[in-house]
């Protein structure tokens, strides 16, 4: 599942083929069968902080 900034949620249901990131940067782009997503992480220890407690 994806969660937006905006609280939006989407799910991915299809099998992930690949995840590839910038070097150097939280930056990941994640291809499924039928899809692909950009994904950044704007401030990272916050990010790990929702992920422990959540």
């Amino acid at each position: 599942m994806i969660e937006f900034s905006d609280g939006m949620h989407e799910y991915v249901t299809t099998p992930v083929k690949r995840v590839l990131r910038l070097a150097s940067r939280d930056v990941f782009y994640i291809e499924t069968v039928n899809s692909r997503y950009r994904l950044e992480v704007r401030d990272r220890e916050s990010a790990l902080e929702d992920a422990s407690s959540g």
